[in-house]
C-alpha cells in the first residue's frame, strides 16, 4: 500500500491546523483601537453621510479577514525580495488599480494555487508510480515561492509594457502640446486641450498632473510628480524641459517642437533597434511561407510540362 498520499495528505492538514491556531493567538491580543474604546466618548453623526461604520471583528466580512491575513505574509515576501517599497513604486507606475494589501493577496493567493497545484499534482502521480514524499514536499515548497515570485514578475511586466505604450503616445501628445503652446496658449491650457482631445495612458497621466495644478500644486512640482508615476526617460526629459523654460523664460514654443522632434527621432530610433533585435523573428514567415510559395510557382509550370510530355 502506497502511504505517500496519506502523508501528504496528512502534512497538509497540519500544515492548515498550524496556521489557524496562529491565527487565533493573534487574535487575541486586542487592538489599539479595542484599547482606546473605553475612553473614546463616540459622538452621534451630524449627517447621514456619515453614518456609515465600519465592520467590527465580529462582523468583518471575508475580503476584510483575507486583507488582515496580508499583514502577516507581507513580511515573508518582503523577506523573499519584494520589499513595500518597490512594491508601492512599481504599483504606482502601474496605473494605481490595485493597493498594496490587494496586492499581497494576490501573491497569497498564487502561492497557495501553485502549491495545491503541486501537491494535487504529486498525489494523482502516486496513484501510478512510487513518488518520495521529501522531493514531494521540496516540489511543493519551491512552487509555494515559486507562485508568489511569478506575481511579482508580472507587475514588473504590467509596469513595462505600460511604459512602453506611454512612450508610444509621447510623440503625438508632444506635438499636439507644441501646436497648442504656439497658437499663443500657456502650458496648463495646453494639457487641458491634450486631455480633453486625446485618449491614452499617457493622457491619462496628464489628468493626474493637470488635477494636481488645479489644487493649488506648481506645474513644476506636478511635473516631478508625473516623472516618478511614469518613470520614463523621455517624460522625464520632456518635464524638465517644460520646467526649465518656465523657471529661465524660454519662448516654450520652441522648446515644444524641439522637444516632439526629438520624441519622433527616439520612437524611430526604438523602432529600428526592435527590428534589428527580431531579426530572426522577421526570417521566419519569409523562409516558411514566402519562399516556399515561391518554389512551387517557379517548378509547378515546368512539372506540368513534363507531365504532359509523358
Amino acid at each position: 500500500m502506497n502511504n505517500v498520499p496519506l502523508g501528504a495528505l496528512a502534512g497538509l492538514m497540519l500544515g492548515c491546523g498550524m496556521l489557524l491556531i496562529v491565527s487565533a493567538l493573534r487574535r487575541r491580543h486586542p487592538t489599539l483601537g479595542e484599547r482606546l474604546a473605553p475612553y473614546v466618548h463616540e459622538r452621534p453623526a451630524t449627517s447621514g453621510l456619515l453614518g456609515a461604520r465600519v465592520p467590527d471583528a465580529d462582523g468583518r466580512t471575508i475580503s476584510a479577514v483575507l486583507l488582515s491575513a496580508v499583514g502577516s505574509t507581507g513580511r515573508l515576501f518582503e523577506g523573499l525580495g519584494s520589499s513595500a517599497e518597490s512594491v508601492r513604486r512599481r504599483l504606482l507606475r502601474a496605473g494605481g488599480a490595485l493597493t498594496y494589501e490587494e496586492l499581497r493577496l494576490q501573491q497569497l493567493l498564487w502561492a497557495a494555487g501553485a502549491f495545491g497545484a503541486t501537491v494535487g499534482a504529486g498525489l494523482l502521480i502516486s496513484m501510478v508510480r512510487h513518488v518520495s514524499a521529501p522531493l514531494l514536499m521540496v516540489a511543493a515548497l519551491t512552487s509555494l515561492v515559486g507562485g508568489a515570485a511569478c506575481r511579482d514578475w508580472w507587475l514588473s511586466r504590467e509596469v513595462e509594457r505600460r511604459r512602453r505604450r506611454i512612450e508610444a503616445q509621447l510623440p503625438d501628445v508632444v506635438e499636439l502640446l507644441a501646436l497648442v503652446v504656439g497658437a499663443g496658449q500657456g502650458p496648463v491650457a495646453a494639457i487641458e486641450r491634450v486631455v480633453d482631445l486625446g485618449r491614452g495612458e499617457l493622457v491619462d497621466e496628464l489628468a493626474l498632473t493637470l488635477a494636481d495644478v488645479r489644487s493649488g500644486t506648481v506645474l513644476t512640482t506636478a511635473l516631478a510628480r508625473l516623472e516618478n508615476r511614469v518613470d520614463s526617460l523621455h517624460v522625464t526629459r520632456l518635464s524638465e524641459a517644460i520646467a526649465v523654460a518656465l523657471e529661465r523664460g524660454t519662448p516654450l514654443a520652441d522648446v515644444m517642437r524641439a522637444q516632439a522632434a526629438d520624441a519622433r527621432e527616439a520612437s524611430r530610433r526604438a523602432l529600428m533597434e526592435e527590428g534589428g533585435r527580431r531579426e530572426i523573428a522577421q526570417m521566419v514567415p519569409v523562409v516558411f511561407l514566402v519562399l516556399p510559395i515561391t518554389v512551387v510557382f517557379a517548378l509547378f509550370p515546368g512539372l506540368f510540362v513534363l507531365r504532359l510530355g509523358l
